[in-house]
């Protein structure tokens, strides 16, 4: 998506860079852009490196991104609130805070409640926007409790979680595209979360520039702080009270002296003018002083404390006092209230709808409410109002039975929006509302049903919206709050499910599954008990690589055995169970089934007709027929799993699993036949998928199929995407990365850039470990660049490399010994042929090794036949490179 008209940047783009800022966000090459738009490669180099300048980022993937994402629009503050009042004064403090924030890269506005930092943040985001072309968020921590400031921020920024995708990794892979401002308002309850979380996205994002709004400092090394002092009086304060008060009354009149007078009294206070100036059409000016000075004088014995907190305290009080019962009554109660409230929510704590809405009208004319105006009306008290809020209802006695309502309206609420789940407004509306059913259900009690019904709808609610982490916490604490051991196990299968994308550990799998079974046989659901124990015994089989302690054979045997036990004989989805559990058991290894127990497994999963039980069973069939080397079958296999996607419900952990490792089994798959159509298809797909979203894992897949195709400066992009993600999420596990930036050495050196070549080879070392002599994706990249080269003196020892790996079931094998085949053809080595024909057998279960050695055979017999099948072999595949080269030799004889 193409940013809107209006977006601001530091300088313009043209006609013609929009134009390429579209094609990269379509994913397309210089090569291809330069086609698209009949102009030369080298003149859409120079229109991407414009765009890079002008929007201050690092590559051309932050283009395409984008270019791509609404939320990504330049010089786009998302969350910025919008005002309805202007903004008076305060021109040294808004120059300063701009100098600040573009000295320093972590900017905090301290002062105390109500002196106007969350305002003047909003103004100095306002104007500093065109220094961030990349955008940012403004984010309002008020309604944030611990351990929810990352994902605060990421509602904003509109992130979420993908499958093993912390959170903050996502946050900072968003932030990290170019120039970035974050702010994050009202820090102080949450100080010591919001100071770990800017230090590492500061850390993380190098362009990323973090405004804060606190009443202390965050402490994070390299803060720079900017003291926020009351209005100046003579001046700011009283434009500030005349400019309300003409709001409220615009036939307001008073004396300079008198305004002066109440200005004073007030201590410059922004928040205390507007709430005194709000009362200015029903008091007048001297009436608004007089009842000043008695709100004073009560509080005049106060020991300690800032005076400006007394003055403020004073006018709330005064301004409470003012209100009738029913007014003060619906005001208190709405300091229940964390975050903004509609309707619905209001006249469930404060009664009657009509005399609600009437209530919040005159509590609105007063300033003790903010209408917050949008699609859905909703209000808002501001953080020092509602503390005052709170402290009355304290008072009145009010809180439990305020609280119990909450409750009530937050299960209620929950249980509404889960229905609308596939609304295009739901997730609006849940991110609105979320905070109060998290503050809901941390302050209910110990288990019951309308705590249970909430914590059960979080669950749901939070996968849906892909806080991953989150929903999987939120199933234990619904099954633990559950009223019986049905529910209970239900929030657990659930939880399961969750936790296989959530977190990085099967284990949690595992137990979560046996936890399930427990609570079924508590139930007497022996046909649940059943299930759940069968699928643990699956899950520790068929995903051995992620326990961390693997289970015993034994005890693995019995668990399967009181699920025998336990199933009720002719339940369909129980024999499915039971196949997928004893064929995975039954295997030679962990991770690799009994084939003909797999076999079995297929046929009960079909039988069942649920998409994600027969997904299982093509899985077991498919690693079968992978581990007896029957590859296309396996490939085959995986691409009846693909469509049966469509069928399953994202929404639903249940589903997860075989989402995301149907993506994963595909690509590895159709690289290891040679289909790269269908590998590039999954690769694209996955990255799309938003349960598993682009990430380092997903970016490598697709980096693969792109070099093997011939696109190699969108693989480069990709491949510098992938690693950036890598470095973000803390370098984890290397080695599985290795194929993609193995490949990225072959694009670079493709296109004949040697300095890229020799980082990317580097990088590919640093991974391997000292194993990259062994790797067949090592070896096919040198073979197939000697080739490319024409370095037939040195081929000798590439092909032996290349016939010497042994990986039986590595992906980049048929590459290695069909590209090292053809070396020595092209090397004229005197065992060429024989090394031709021991590559074959590999070769006829993929198809790009079989186009190869057609191609090795044609040059070997100077055989045009040979020459051409090739070609057509490498057009079928969309190699570009291959088809480029084959068609070379073809000219030559």
């Amino acid at each position: 998506m193409l940013p809107r008209k209006g977006a601001r940047v530091a300088e313009r783009i043209s006609e013609r860079e929009a134009e390429v800022l579209a094609a990269l966000g379509a994913r397309l090459s210089n090569a291809q852009i330069a086609s698209r738009l009949h102009i030369s490669v080298r003149t859409v180099e120079s229109h991407v490196s414009s765009l890079l300048r002008k929007y201050g980022m690092s590559d051309r993937w932050a283009l395409a991104e984008l270019a791509r994402s609404a939320e990504g629009e330049p010089g786009r503050v998302a969350g910025l609130p919008v005002s309805e009042t202007t903004f008076v004064g305060r021109t040294a403090e808004r120059a300063a805070v701009l100098a600040a924030v573009e000295q320093a890269r972590l900017v905090t506005l301290l002062g105390p409640g109500g002196v106007g930092k969350t305002r003047l943040a909003v103004v100095a985001a306002e104007e500093a926007v065109a220094l961030f072309p990349s955008g940012g968020a403004f984010v309002d921590l008020v309604p944030v409790r611990d351990g929810f400031v990352a994902r605060a921020v990421a509602t904003t920024l509109g992130v979420t979680e993908g499958s093993h995708q912390p959170l903050e990794e996502a946050v900072a892979a968003r932030l990290g595209t170019g120039r970035s401002l974050l702010v994050l308002d009202n820090c102080e309850h949450v100080i010591d979360e919001a100071a770990g979380f800017a230090e590492r996205i500061l850390a993380a994002c190098p362009g990323t520039r973090v405004l804060v709004t606190s009443r202390e400092r965050l402490g994070v090394p390299g803060e720079r702080s900017v003291p926020i002092a009351p209005l100046p009086l003579g001046s700011d304060a009283e434009r500030l009270f005349l400019d309300r008060a003409l709001a409220a009354d615009p036939r307001f009149v008073a004396e300079p002296a008198v305004v002066a007078e109440l200005c004073a009294r007030l201590d410059g206070m922004p928040l205390a003018i507007e709430l005194a100036a709000a009362r200015g059409a029903s008091l007048g000016p001297t009436g608004l002083l007089a009842a000043l000075d008695d709100a004073l004088r009560l509080l005049s014995g106060v020991r300690g404390g800032d005076a400006r907190h007394r003055s403020l305290r004073a006018v709330l009080s005064w301004s409470h006092d003012l209100l009738d019962e029913e007014e003060q009554a619906l005001f208190r109660r709405l300091g229940v209230f964390v975050g903004a409230f509609d309707m619905d929510a209001a006249s469930a704590v404060g009664g009657d709808r009509a005399g609600v809405a009437d209530l919040l009208g005159r509590l609105v004319d007063k300033s003790l409410v903010v209408h917050v105006r949008g699609r859905v009306s909703r209000w808002r008290l501001l953080e020092t109002v509602r503390a005052f809020a709170l402290a009355q209802m304290t008072a009145a006695g009010d809180e439990d039975k305020t609280r119990t309502r909450h409750l009530r309206w937050a299960a209620g609420a929950a249980s509404a929006i889960e229905g609308r789940i596939g609304d295009p407004t739901w997730r609006e509306d849940f991110d609105a509302m979320a905070a109060d059913l998290r503050a809901a259900l941390a302050a209910a009690g110990g288990p019951g049903e309308v705590t249970h019904r909430l914590a059960s709808a979080l669950a749901h609610l939070t996968f849906a919206r892909r806080h991953l982490l989150e929903s999987f916490a939120h199933h234990r604490t619904a099954a633990a709050l559950a009223t019986s051991a049905a529910s209970a196990a239900r929030d657990l299968r659930a939880g399961a499910g969750c936790a296989h994308v959530s977190t990085t550990s099967n284990q949690h799998v595992f137990e979560l599954l046996l936890e399930a079974a427990e609570q079924a046989g508590r139930a007497r659901d022996d046909r649940g008990r059943a299930i759940d124990l069968a699928r643990a015994v699956e899950t520790a089989c068929r995903f051995p690589e992620a326990f961390e302690t693997g289970v015993p054979y034994e005890r693995l045997r019995g668990l399967l055995d009181e699920a025998a036990a336990a199933g009720p004989g002719g339940d369909p989805e129980v024999t499915a169970a039971l196949a997928l559990a004893r064929a995975w058991l039954a295997g030679p290894d962990k991770g690799a089934p009994d084939p003909a127990l797999a076999s079995a497994a297929l046929a009960a999963t079909r039988a069942t007709a649920d998409p994600v039980l027969v997904s299982a069973g093509l899985c077991a069939a498919g690693t079968a027929a992978l581990h007896a080397g029957r590859l296309r079958e396996a490939n085959r296999i995986t691409r009846e799993r693909l469509a049966l996607l469509p069928s399953m419900d994202r929404d639903d952990p249940y589903c997860a699993p075989e989402i995301c490792n149907t993506y994963g089994r595909a690509c590895l798959y159709a690289i290891m036949t040679g289909d790269l159509p269908g590998a590039m298809a999954a690769a694209r797909a996955g990255i799309d998928d938003d349960l598993l979203r682009d990430t380092h894992i997903t970016a490598s897949r697709l980096v693969q199929p792109l070099v093997l195709t011939g696109r190699f400066h969108e693989a480069i992009g990709h491949a510098e995407r992938m690693l950036d993600q890598w470095e973000r999420a803390g370098r984890p596990a290397p080695l599985w990365m290795l194929p993609a930036v193995s490949m990225t050495v072959l694009a670079g050196a493709m296109l004949d850039e040697p300095g890229p070549v020799a980082l990317w080879r580097a990088h590919a070392e640093e991974m391997a470990g000292g194993t990259l002599g062994t790797a067949p994706v090592a070896a096919f990249v040198d073979a197939r660049l000697a080739l490319h080269d024409e370095r037939y003196d040195t081929a000798e020892p590439l092909v032996r490399t290349a016939f010497s790996v042994d990986a039986p079931l590595d992906k980049y094998l048929a590459y290695a010994r069909a590209a090292g085949a053809e070396l020595a053809v092209a090397a004229r080595l005197p065992d060429a042929a024989d090394l031709l024909a021991a590559a074959t057998p590999l070769a006829e279960e993929n198809a790009w090794a079989a186009a190869c050695l057609a191609r090795a055979r044609g040059r070997l017999h100077d055989d045009r036949a040979e020459l051409a099948r090739a070609l057509t072999a490498f057009e079928s595949l969309d190699a570009l490179a291959e088809r480029d080269h084959t068609q070379a030799l073809l000219a030559r004889l």
